[in-house]
């Protein structure tokens, strides 16, 4: 998937994160929708109608949940502080990353990109000939 090399997502992820920064590296990936089915402070993203990141745009500081494969959530969660079991999520396939500025930049935008392709290859072959049109 070509979309996965996108050399802008670099810049969007390079500066001090901020809910306007994780907004645009979220919506940087195809077939993207936003919703809110929890009320206005869970802005949650969906491929193909399925979530693959949540966050509260006012959290101080910004948190957001994505999905991981179960075993790298492990080593993630030893080696950073920041990254912890999913909060009100299935805490095996999901982590919330605490994004203080501890996490590097690269890995951050790495692990938005592993939980879009999660979710996305999880789509059944209809939905996601759908999406592509």
């Amino acid at each position: 998937m070509d979309w996965l090399e996108q050399p802008a997502i670099y810049d969007l992820v390079s500066a001090p994160m901020t809910a306007s920064r994780l907004s645009q590296l979220l919506h940087s990936f195809p077939h993207v929708e936003e919703t809110t089915p929890f009320g206005p402070d869970a802005l949650v993203q969906k491929v193909g109608g399925k979530l693959f990141a949540i966050y509260d745009p006012s959290g101080d500081p910004l948190r957001v949940n994505l999905k991981c494969d179960p075993d790298r959530s492990l080593e993630l969660r030893e080696k950073y502080d920041s990254i912890i079991p999913g909060y009100h999520m299935n805490k095996r396939h999901w982590n919330t990353l605490i994004l203080d500025g501890t996490i590097p930049p690269d890995l951050v935008k790495e692990l938005i990109q592993h939980s879009y392709y999660l979710v996305y290859r999880s789509l059944t072959r209809a939905v996601r000939k759908e999406l592509e049109g």
